[in-house]
């Protein structure tokens, strides 16, 4: 448990990468073509590399706000946002490799597609921000540490169904730095909600009314929909993420009982499943 931001950037900078250059030419590259891809992780792959790629706009974001402002947030994103092109980066390789098409300028095309409701909406969230100051970092945080802890919880389900050893190795490298991201987030967060009661019913009430899957947003919601049923699929499927990141996030000062993320997570997973939205505040 660390005491102040500080603590937890300086914890931060001495985790060293997983996807060293060293590790990246250990990949049995050649091998990939030797073991068959369901096509139904092929749109998990696409989105998950997209949505890795956009890290940039979100980097871009979060400078307009409070976050963006905080020194030591700011070093940990910039860190961040270069791990997580990378990636993107070598889960395209891994697609190049296993004869998935992809376009030689995937990257723009991938932002391309993003909606221009998106970015007017992200504009007005910044605005917000701005006027919640310092509170809404907490906000940030916690929403930072569920949708990391999802992103880890979705490589490892892909791995384990996908039976490909060349991916599970490169997932498992993405996996180690994606649960250092989720740490600090977590941590941060912890922080902030042990700080201010404001920011506890603040964070509480805006995840509970606002927060979406991670990439839903820049990418259109069938196609979230589509990579949460495939990964998280049925009961089991559900007790999984309430297990690694559903009651962990109920572990958070003021988020206790808070089942909203992983009752959102068995609409799309449970066939037949409804449960209404209840939030306490």
């Amino acid at each position: 448990m660390f005491e102040t931001d500080k603590e937890v950037l300086d914890w931060y900078e001495q985790q060293p990468r997983a996807l060293s250059k060293e590790f990246v030419n250990s990949i049995r590259w050649d091998e990939v073509a030797n073991y068959p891809i369901s096509p139904e992780f092929v749109p998990v792959l696409y989105y998950m590399r997209d949505v890795e790629s956009y890290t940039e706009v979100y980097y871009n974001e979060l400078l307009r706000t409070p976050t963006g402002r905080n020194p030591f947030f700011r070093k940990f994103m910039d860190r961040w946002n270069v791990e997580e092109y990378e990636h993107a980066r070598l889960i395209n390789r891994f697609m190049n490799a296993a004869g998935i098409q992809t376009s030689k300028d995937w990257r723009n095309d991938a932002k391309a597609a993003i909606p221009r409701s998106y970015t007017v909406e992200n504009q007005i969230s910044s605005w917000i921000a701005k006027m919640f100051g310092r509170h809404f970092s907490g906000v940030h945080m916690v929403w930072g540490a569920i949708n990391e802890m999802t992103t880890l919880q979705g490589y490892r389900r892909l791995w384990k169904l996908a039976g490909h050893p060349v991916l599970e190795q490169l997932l498992r490298a993405i996996a180690q730095e994606e649960a250092i991201h989720s740490n600090f987030y977590w941590q941060v967060a912890r922080i902030r909600l042990e700080g201010s009661d404001f920011t506890r019913k603040l964070s509480r009430f805006m995840v509970g009314m606002f927060w979406t899957p991670v990439g839903q947003g820049p990418k259109p919601q069938k196609e979230t929909d589509y990579v949460i049923a495939t990964l998280f699929k049925g009961i089991n499927g559900v007790q999984n993420f309430d297990k690694n990141v559903g009651q962990r996030m109920e572990s958070l000062p003021g988020f206790a009982g808070f089942k909203v993320v992983t009752n959102r997570i068995a609409a799309i997973s449970i066939e037949g499943y409804c449960k209404p939205r209840i939030i306490t505040i």
